[in-house]
């Protein structure tokens, strides 16, 4: 397993615990945030980019991949088309964690949710390697994932959650207002 963390900021030397903005999760600690491989591409956009991602499971439905899926990719990204130019300029920087600590005993890593991918720590973490990405259409494309650009993505977001699919909505306080 490999466990990533996304930012826009190209030198972090070390993430430290920070408190939580959600209110769904303890905010009495500080974490370091991490995501696993397959729902990294879930992040490949700029950090306050809206976003409806999905992706395919052993339990999802052949109805949900048909209608869901357009190609034989089984991920998706939908963007806003406001944000395509944000898509084009921003530069990302993919930090991998060591996930040996997260196979020893009283390690402090732990799966915050497996749907989205998280995990979480307590303690300090220091990224072992960055990755920088500017090209973030071509990264997904790599990863074959579906991008999709459209006016609005609320009546995607709407379908996907009554899906079969695993599935995130992100920063969708930022979205362009319902139609």
């Amino acid at each position: 397993m490999r466990l990533f963390h996304v930012s826009e900021e190209p030198n972090i030397t070390e993430f430290v615990p920070r408190i939580p903005h959600r209110k769904d999760v303890d905010r009495s600690k500080g974490l370091v945030w991490a995501l696993n491989e397959r729902c990294l591409p879930n992040f490949l956009t700029p950090r306050n980019c809206p976003r409806v991602t999905y992706h395919a499971t052993d339990k999802t439905t052949p109805e949900d991949i048909a209608r869901f899926f357009s190609s034989a990719s089984r991920h998706t990204v939908a963007i806003e088309n406001a944000r395509y130019r944000q898509m084009t300029r921003t530069t990302l920087y993919v930090y991998e964690f060591d996930t040996t600590k997260y196979y020893r005993q009283n390690s402090n890593i732990r799966l915050q949710d497996e749907v989205a991918g998280y995990y979480v720590s307590e303690e300090t973490e220091i990224p072992i390697s960055v990755a920088k990405y500017d090209d973030l259409f071509e990264e997904l494309f790599s990863r074959n994932v579906e991008v999709r650009i459209l006016a609005s993505i609320w009546e995607l977001g709407d379908a996907v959650q009554q899906s079969t699919l695993n599935w995130s909505l992100c920063r969708m306080a930022y979205a362009q207002p319902r139609i």
